[in-house]
């Protein structure tokens, strides 16, 4: 293994040297296409949002620009053969932005939020663009203030088109954030804009949505990595970016329940890392801390923390609308695993989230009314195996609602298993609260559920 040092480069003729280490493996990441264009969907999204008459500031796109190394590492540079654990790998990256020294300042909040998602040892340096791509953005020439008031995270999930709907409810005129993933991913996103747009026809809501992806074998002689920990920082990223060209103060609304923004690992043994925190309170606070040390008028929030999915959705401000569309999000973490079986792309029904999703649509609208296909449907036809996917994670939820219903007050310990809230101790109560309700949802799914061996 190696140590990983990603540096970007702003054109061919950006040929600064950046000193490495004799157990460092370099890997530059061009960002210039052709003569000045940007590459890595940043381009685009620089000239969707002009289009909408929205203009980042510098250091959102510095932002945009760093995330995309972070993307980078985090996909491109395998786990199990660059690190001594099988998880722990220590990155480097050398990041042109416009203003080193306002980054530099934010260099520890930065690398403790990095750390903090993804397990890594990270280590953040800063240098200045190249002369010619000091200013990037295109001045803003609008008399009047972009029409949005409000900015949300739109990742096809039932969660995200929950926020869109309270959003577009409450008389908003939100920005809709969408990365574009895989095929199914985008499916799902596109399919539920186009309903939105559909609905609510007279409302100038929008969104922009970027693909960005690096190639295989973009480090030389390292495998990729699928488990992806770092993709929140994209995701928000792209929504900072997109809130920097509002010209006022913005709210970044990340959607998602409680239950999940917890991510209280169900086996004892998943800990740290190697339970996604995209969403956690301690990940989120750091963020809104950098953001405030970039200068960054605005913050993120999620407003559904103290919600299960199922209270969510009951609570959903259009019902109607949330239960003709609901079938079109997507929740799956592998939807693409039910070709393995003769099927098309759907929700597998077994794994983490479709279990919570499942749970969450029977708890707010009644068992059987859920028209979303699942590969697995009655989850009682036979025993599932536990040491097979299908069952594995019904066990989980099985000993850890179990767990809980011998030891309620376990509640208030195991919400710190995941990460600290140091940020959070007026609303531990509340925290410990939606954790057990959450696995009260699932428990009356997979009541009468039997796992055994396989």
């Amino acid at each position: 293994m190696k140590r990983q040092l990603l540096a970007g480069r702003f054109g061919p003729d950006d040929q600064i040297e950046i000193p490495n280490a004799a157990d460092e493996q370099v890997t530059h990441l061009q960002f210039v296409a052709g003569e000045k264009s940007l590459d890595h969907g940043i381009g685009g999204a620089l000239t969707s949002l002009e289009a909408l008459g929205v203009f980042p500031s510098e250091i959102g796109l510095d932002l945009l620009v760093l995330a995309a190394h972070v993307h980078a590492a985090d996909t491109r540079i395998s786990r199990a053969e660059q690190s001594q654990d099988s998880w722990t790998r220590e990155i480097r990256l050398v990041v042109p932005v416009s203003d080193p020294d306002r980054w530099q300042a934010a260099a520890h909040t930065l690398t403790r939020t990095l750390g903090f998602l993804t397990g890594d040892h990270w280590t953040v340096g800063f240098r200045h663009r190249p002369e010619r791509f000091n200013s990037i953005v295109t001045p803003q020439v609008e008399l009047l203030p972009p029409a949005f008031d409000a900015v949300s995270l739109f990742s096809g999930g039932l969660d995200s088109l929950i926020g869109a709907i309270d959003l577009l409810e409450s008389c908003h005129t939100p920005l809709l954030i969408s990365h574009a993933g895989e095929g199914a991913t985008s499916d799902a996103q596109n399919a539920l804009f186009g309903k939105l747009k559909q609905h609510y026809s007279g409302l100038s809501f929008d969104r922009m949505r970027v693909w960005m992806a690096f190639p295989d074998g973009l480090v030389k002689n390292v495998g990729s990595e699928s488990t992806t920990r770092g993709r929140s920082f994209l995701f928000f990223a792209l929504g900072v970016f997109a809130g920097t060209g509002l010209g006022q103060h913005f709210v970044l609304q990340v959607p998602e329940n409680g239950l999940i923004a917890l991510n209280v690992p169900l086996d004892p043994l998943r800990l740290g890392s190697n339970s996604t925190r995209t969403t956690h309170p301690f990940y989120m606070a750091r963020w809104n801390n950098l953001l405030v040390e970039l200068g960054i008028d605005g913050r993120i929030e999620n407003p559904y923390w103290n919600k299960t999915k199922g209270e969510m959705t009951s609570a959903c401000t259009n019902g109607p609308l949330l239960g003709a569309v609901a079938a079109d999000s997507l929740s799956c973490s592998s939807p693409s695993k039910a070709r393995w079986q003769g099927h098309g792309i759907e929700h597998c029904g077994y794994c983490l989230p479709c279990l919570i999703r499942r749970a969450a649509l029977d708890a707010a609208w009644g068992a059987g009314r859920d028209s979303t296909v699942y590969t697995v449907p009655d989850l009682r036809a036979h025993p599932l195996g536990t040491r097979e996917s299908v069952g594995k994670q019904v066990r989980s939820f099985q000993v850890a609602i179990e767990r809980l219903r011998e030891r309620p007050d376990l509640a208030r310990l195991l919400i710190h298993k995941p990460g600290p809230l140091i940020d959070e101790i007026p609303r531990l109560d509340q925290l410990a609260d939606v954790y057990w309700r959450g696995l009260n949802e699932v428990a009356q799914l997979i009541d009468g559920v039997e796992t055994r061996p396989s």
